[in-house]
């Protein structure tokens, strides 16, 4: 094929980091530096999609290939398009084997076979995909990208749920390759990689940071207590302000934490959560003019009578973001109000006009200029899981909203609405997701939960769990915890469920780092013997699972 691309050429995505241009240099020079990048947001050019593509070049400089795996299509896409903005095309029949191809599921069986070819026999040197291509064959691998760890579709739902991640590490053990873990927040596992020495931080100095980032504002109910009664508002007066003031310079982004427009409501007089008759699964109202449905059996809530009160009408307890949107829109009457989420369509990108982006997380599009403000709405419905990752989940989600919003210096304004958990919204009003992660990680370490343990999880009846662990030789400073009833699944449509004579329960096993492959190995010999003497009932084992409160 022709000549690689030069990995010396101008690299301005990585300039402003400490480390940035000696990771390229090492790249290009044919090392392996493995490194867990802080991105930050960025002018056209700068932006993380171009520092990837610009790792990557650097990579088929020294003569190998590149895997980039991204939560999303959307993500692939702008990896891809800041590929060929770095000198690396996509892959053709006829063209250099400098090039790029695509791997996800979105692209049909035929096409996405050509690529896997390609990738294998080396044409295509450098490999961009969503969860699945962590396995792609890459000829001479020489560096394995990761953005955003911490989405959870960078894992697996199917056994033997693997974490991209993990993916990525194992290979780079096995194949001796560089590694890349980016994101604009940081999860505990990298945090534990970092402070292990395994990879290195990439990182902006401080005054870097504030040039960078917009300005963060956190509305919550001590903040807004000047406002009186209208504090109360789901948009309070400041936010309503600011969106009106920043849609002269461009495009507001609105984040919504729920979809739906009226996901749950209650009795307008008693406050009882408003339930179906029939499943007592909870109500909704999917328009403003429509009759509440049952979210679990679908059925349709006509004349519905409180079972308390007897009254029959409803009051909102959660927003959701076609409501969001429709508000918004008498709120601003004349102003074009795009919607994005999984119901109405995601939008890649929104053109650089003034316009109200309404948009539940995750869905955010590009505004290729930036934002001009984006407001965060409902801050404690997105701290408020009971989840063990509740805290950098709410961080992560909110900086991939405020990362798309201009620099303060441009007049970028990202203003956090509601009262969040405050450890999170410290993290984000001064955009240190690193030392949220230095204290959520020792704080891990404190009560001994994962990264800094390994854990294994066992869901079955009684009688089968506790015969696989009869089987597990548990290492040296191991404990087992449970078993605990474990919640059976709805059946399809939420409908009640008949009640197992036998339930299950759940039984979490927790060993040092380690000792986490003999733990492995144990648990499957046991698995091997109950299979060959035919044991009969059901049991999943899963180790270090997602969530485990």
């Amino acid at each position: 094929g022709a000549a690689a691309p030069d990995g010396g050429a101008a690299a301005p995505a990585w300039t402003p980091y400490r480390g940035g241009p000696a990771f390229l240099a090492h790249l290009a020079a044919g090392g392996s530096p493995r490194a867990a990048w802080s991105a930050l947001p960025g002018p056209a050019g700068e932006r993380w999609p171009d520092g990837v593509a610009q790792a990557a070049r650097a990579t088929l400089a020294s003569g190998r290939g590149a895997l980039v795996v991204v939560p999303d299509a959307r993500d692939v896409d702008r990896v891809c398009a800041a590929l060929v903005a770095a000198g690396v095309p996509a892959w053709t029949p006829d063209g250099t084997d400098a090039s790029h191809v695509r791997l996800m599921a979105d692209d049909g069986p035929a096409r996405r076979y050509r690529a896997f070819l390609a990738a294998l026999r080396g044409h295509a040197r450098v490999v961009v995909g969503t969860r699945a291509a962590a396995f792609a064959p890459v000829r001479d691998l020489g560096l394995a990208v990761c953005w955003d760890d911490g989405d959870d579709l960078h894992a697996e739902p199917r056994a033997p749920y693997p974490h991209v991640r993990e993916v990525l590490g194992l290979r780079v053990e096995l194949e001796g390759c560089g590694l890349l873990l980016a994101a604009h927040a940081r999860s505990t596992e990298v945090q534990a990689l970092v402070a292990s020495g395994w990879v290195r931080a990439v990182a902006a100095d401080r005054d870097v940071v504030r040039a960078r980032t917009p300005r963060v504002r956190a509305l919550t109910s001590v903040e807004l207590a000047r406002e009186g009664a209208a504090a109360a508002a789901r948009l309070p007066g400041e936010a309503w302000r600011t969106i009106r003031d920043r849609l002269a310079d461009g495009p507001v982004l609105v984040q919504v934490p729920r979809a739906g427009y009226l996901p749950a409501v209650a009795c307008a007089r008693c406050r009882e959560i408003a339930r179906c008759t029939h499943c007592h699964g909870p109500l909704a109202l999917t328009s403003g003019d429509g009759t509440a449905q049952c979210r679990w059996c679908g059925r349709l809530a006509i004349q519905w009578r409180c079972e308390a009160c007897g009254n029959g009408t409803f009051r909102s307890v959660a927003v959701g973001s076609d409501r969001t949107a429709e508000e918004l829109g008498r709120a601003f009457p004349g102003v074009t109000v795009r919607h994005s989420g999984a119901r109405s369509g995601v939008l890649a990108e929104v053109p650089d006009r003034p316009a109200l982006v309404v948009s539940t997380i995750g869905a955010e599009p590009v505004a290729p200029a930036g934002y001009a403000a984006a407001v965060l709405l409902d801050a404690a419905v997105t701290t408020g899981s009971t989840s063990l990752r509740a805290t950098e989940d709410a961080v992560r989600r909110w900086m991939a909203a405020a990362a798309l919003v201009r620099s303060s210096r441009d007049g970028g304004v990202v203003l956090l609405v509601g009262d969040g958990a405050e450890r999170p919204t410290q993290a984000l009003v001064r955009w240190d997701p690193v030392g949220l992660a230095e204290r959520e990680l020792a704080e891990r370490e404190e009560v001994r939960l994962p990264p800094v343990v390994r854990v294994a999880e066992l869901v079955g009846t009684r009688e089968v769990v506790a015969a696989v662990l009869a089987r597990v030789e548990l290492p040296e400073g191991s404990d087992v915890l449970g078993p605990v009833p474990q919640p059976e699944p709805l059946a399809p449509g939420g409908a009640a469920v008949q009640e197992s004579l036998d339930p299950p329960v759940r039984t979490l096993v927790r060993v040092p780092v380690a000792h986490g492959r003999a733990l492995a190995r144990s648990l499957a010999a046991s698995l091997a013997v109950r299979s060959a003497r035919r044991e009969g009932g059901t049991v999943r084992v899963r180790l270090d699972p997602e969530e485990m409160l």
